[in-house]
Parts: structure tokens; sequence; C-alpha cells
């Protein structure tokens, strides 16, 4: 059984990056336990299957990139998948600084288009601040680029 399982989990992890949360998840529905399940996390490891810092490099890089999240979003997701401290701050060093305010402001002109002539610049201003902060982005940093938008 051992052989089969391995041969699964390593295809799952080929697949895509995968955090150890998620593999041993996986492993638990493939009715891997106890020492066996330790066994077949510590050969992913040492094959090279399962690396939890490349896993918090890619996953920061494609939901910042692709979703367009900010950096308190995904290390709420990142704590949520049990990834480590160490691992989560090397991840969010791959976040460049210029290219993160440049999707901020972004968002936030291309949310201020979608609100239209709203009631008041205030009231229009607070449903950015909300959104923003929705999307993950810290309250400093929207705070800078909001000036820019009132213009």
């Amino acid at each position: 059984m051992t052989e089969s399982v391995l041969k699964a989990i390593r295809h799952y992890c080929a697949y895509q990056e995968r955090c150890h949360s998620d593999v041993r998840h996986r492993l638990l529905e493939l009715n891997a336990r106890g020492t066996e399940l330790e066994e077949i996390m510590a050969a992913l490891i040492a094959e090279g299957f399962l690396n939890e810092e490349r896993f918090a490099k890619a996953y920061c890089g494609g939901k910042f990139r692709i979703k367009q999240w900010g950096r308190k979003k995904i290390i709420r997701e990142l704590k949520q998948k049990q990834v480590s401290d160490y691992c989560i701050q090397k991840a969010l060093k791959e976040i460049d600084e210029d290219e993160y305010r440049k999707t901020l402001l972004h968002l936030a002109i291309k949310k201020k288009e979608e609100l239209g002539k709203e009631a008041s610049v205030w009231a229009r201003n607070q449903k950015i601040y909300r959104y923003l902060l929705q999307r993950g982005f810290e309250w400093d940093v929207i705070n800078e680029i909001m000036p820019q938008i009132n213009d």
C-alpha cells in the first residue's frame, strides 16, 4: 500500500506546489496514518516534492499578481495553511514594493470609476477604503495613495 500511496502523493505534489498541511490532509484521505504518514512526508521532503518555503513564495507571488491580494490577506491565508512565520516573511520579500503600490493605486482608481458619482466624496472614499482593506492592503499604505485618486 505504501508504494501506491507514495506514487499518488508524488503526482499530487508534482502537479502544483503544495504546503505540508495540504499534503498531510491528502495522505489522511488516502488512509495513511501514523509512522507511515510521517515516513511518506519525510520522503517527499527529501526528494524535493515538498518544500514549504518554495510553496510560500509561489503562493504569495500568485495571489498578489493574479488575484491582486494585499500582504495582510496573503499572510492570513498562509497562516491558515499552517506555513511557518519564517517562510511567510521570505515569501513576502518576493513582492516588489513599487509594483505593490501601483497595484493598490490601480485597484483604487478602478473602484472609484466603478462607484461613479457617489452622494459625497466622503462616502465614496469610505467604500474605497473598505474595498482595499477587504483585499488585504494595509491601512497606512492605503492612506498614502488616497490623495492621488481624489485629485
